[in-house]
């Protein structure tokens, strides 16, 4: 194993941002940022932040809701297509839609603009839209869809997008050899079910799909989610209400329900996820787990092995509310701090 860097530092590459939440990076080393409230923004090299791109759909913007995550196209130096996530507005109320569209070669808009999914039904809230997005190996795209706050009950029901992972083609339909495909009753695209807000989502070296969701009060967990299984939301959980009170019957565990691989009492509202993947901090840092702490204002590094968390170590606290963290093309970790003033930062060894 190697030598590890022990005090990495956050440094500035862009600020002025209005509660960024992802960000991805496209050419001559430009950022592609969405702000929730419904801006997509290119921040260049040097840290100019450009004015907004044309095309965004309508966002419903609210409480947790607005533009959230961004992702580009495996193949997106050929074809330019991004897919991001927002709250779409519609009867009812509004749910977490999933679009695809195009980046204009000059950067200034968004072409080909198409929602793909949107997730039934919609619902009179202001939280818990859960929207991240991650494509697997395979080329399908997999969309985490938060409980609603209030409709935390429909995450164990089939009929329904509420607290699920979503397994898609990258036209929106549901993906082949979903687990519940053909079964009356149950909906083509969910993946897995009985989650309650993901806020981060990622690919493992190995492939498979890792992510974390917001407990209530206690609870926070991580998750790999794996087809057809039942993650527990709200049956099991090792949160309570909030100010205090079990949920349910107060149980953390029951036949036929998944435990999460690891959770946090009290919640640290992770938010980001990103396996490291060089070593441009140390070879023994390669391949550990990072992810933002909202709560708290740190980075998280979890040294992982066979499927577990071995180590959980805090970095940079006090760097702000982490929302978003990615590593870049130069194998740099890469955080974006959700505030009014929201920045991105590099992290450096």
């Amino acid at each position: 194993m190697g030598t590890a860097l022990a005090q990495p530092r956050a440094e500035p590459v862009a600020s002025g941002l209005a509660h960024p939440w992802a960000v991805a990076f496209i050419d001559g080393g430009r950022y592609l940022v969405t702000e929730r409230g419904g801006r997509m923004r290119v921040v260049e090299a040097d840290g100019k932040v450009g004015p907004a791109i044309a095309g965004v759909p309508r966002v419903e913007v609210g409480g947790q809701g607005g533009l959230l995550d961004l992702v580009l196209d495996s193949a997106f130096a050929s074809n330019r297509t991004v897919y991001f996530c927002f709250s779409e507005p519609g009867d009812g109320g509004n749910s977490t839609a999933l679009a695809k569209a195009r980046l204009a070669a000059d950067r200034s808009r968004l072409e080909d603009v198409k929602v793909i999914f949107s997730q039934q039904p919609k619902v009179s809230s202001r939280m818990h839209f859960g929207c991240r997005i991650v494509e697997a190996r395979d080329g399908t795209l997999f969309l985490v869809l938060g409980d609603r706050y209030s409709r935390m009950q429909d995450a164990q029901r089939l009929d329904s997008h509420i607290g699920k992972v979503v397994r898609l083609t990258k036209d929106g339909a549901a993906a082949a050899g979903n687990p519940f495909a053909g079964r009356s009753g149950a909906l083509p695209e969910i993946w897995s079910y009985g989650h309650r807000n993901a806020q981060g989502a990622v690919l493992a070296p190995d492939g498979k799909l890792w992510l974390h969701e917001h407990g209530p009060q206690g609870g926070d967990e991580i998750n790999l989610p794996e087809p057809g299984r039942n993650y527990g939301w709200p049956v099991i959980t090792y949160g309570e209400n909030y100010g205090g009170g079990k949920i349910g019957e107060g149980i953390t565990a029951r036949q036929g329900m998944e435990q999460p691989l690891h959770h946090w009492v009290p919640s640290i509202a992770p938010s980001g996820m990103a396996f490291l993947g060089s070593d441009r901090y140390g070879a023994a840092w390669r391949g550990n787990l990072f992810l933002g702490s909202l709560k708290f204002s740190y980075l998280a590094r979890l040294e992982v092995a066979d499927g577990k968390v071995l180590r959980e170590h805090r970095m940079l606290e006090g760097v702000g509310r982490v929302r978003d963290v990615r590593q870049g093309p130069d194998g740099l970790l890469y955080l974006l701090t959700d505030s009014p003033d929201g920045k991105l930062l590099r992290v450096t060894p």
